[in-house]
C-alpha cells in the first residue's frame, strides 16, 4: 500500500472521529438550546389569586366559626356596619379582660375593673364582694392562664347597631377562702382549678368608643 492511499486512509478516520466527536457534544446540548416555555406575567398572576382572595370566605370570621353558620353571617354583619372591626382582635381582648376581671373580683378590686362592666354586671358584683366581706372572708387567689376559649354566640340589632359577643372560658387558677382569723375554710394554695365561664360582651358597632362591656355572666 503506498503511502498516499495510507494518508488518505489516515485523515478519513481522523475526519469520522470528529464528526462522531460534535455530534456527540451538539446532543449534550439539545436539551438546553430548546427555547423557554412562555410563562405568565407576574402581574396576570397576582392579579388571579387576588381574586380568589377577594371572592373567598373571611379568615377573620371562619378561622372562629363554621363558614355557613348564623354565627359567621352575624359576625359579617358587624364588619358591614364597621370595616374596622376585627373578631380576631375582639378574641385577643377578651381573653385579656377576662384575666383582670376575674382576678379584680377574686380580690374585690372592684374599682380598677367598673370601666369594663355594665351597671347591672358591675351591682351584681358589689353585691357578692360586699356579702363576702360581712361573714369576715377574704379571697387569696392567683391567675394561671386561660386553659380554652371558643366563640359560642353572636346577636346584632341592626336598627341600633348594637352587637353582643358571647364566649365561654376555661380559666385555670389558684384560689383560697381564708376567715377572720387567716384559717383556710375552702380551696388550696397548691391546687389549680378550672372555672367555666360564658361572658356576653356588648357594644355599638361604629360608634366612637371602642371599648365592649361585660354585660352578662353564666358559669
Amino acid at each position: 500500500m503506498n503511502s498516499p492511499l495510507i494518508q488518505l486512509l489516515v485523515l478519513a478516520g481522523i475526519a469520522i472521529f470528529l464528526i462522531l466527536r460534535l455530534k456527540s457534544v451538539l446532543g449534550t446540548r439539545e436539551g438546553f438550546e430548546k427555547p423557554p416555555v412562555p410563562q405568565q406575567p407576574a402581574a396576570s398572576k397576582s392579579r388571579r389569586d387576588f381574586e380568589v382572595i377577594d371572592g373567598g370566605p373571611d379568615r377573620d370570621i371562619t378561622d372562629h366559626v363554621p363558614e355557613d353558620s348564623e354565627i359567621a353571617q352575624t359576625l359579617a354583619a358587624m364588619k358591614r356596619v364597621e370595616p374596622s372591626f376585627s373578631v380576631s382582635e375582639f378574641l385577643q381582648g377578651a381573653r385579656s379582660a377576662y384575666e383582670m376581671i376575674v382576678m379584680g373580683f377574686e380580690r374585690g378590686n372592684l374599682d380598677e375593673i367598673q370601666p369594663f362592666l355594665s351597671e347591672e354586671v358591675f351591682e351584681t358584683f358589689v353585691s357578692v364582694v360586699a356579702e363576702r366581706e360581712d361573714k369576715g372572708l377574704s379571697i387569696e387567689a392567683e391567675f394561671i392562664g386561660v386553659r380554652e376559649m371558643a366563640l359560642v354566640d353572636a346577636q346584632f340589632d341592626k336598627d341600633t347597631n348594637r352587637a353582643e359577643i358571647t364566649v365561654r372560658f376555661v380559666g385555670e387558677l389558684t384560689s383560697v377562702v381564708r376567715d377572720r382569723d387567716g384559717n383556710i375554710v375552702e380551696g388550696n394554695p397548691n391546687t389549680i382549678k378550672r372555672q367555666k365561664d360564658s361572658w356576653t360582651f356588648a357594644r355599638v358597632m361604629g360608634a366612637d368608643d371602642p371599648n365592649w362591656l361585660l354585660v352578662a355572666t353564666d358559669a
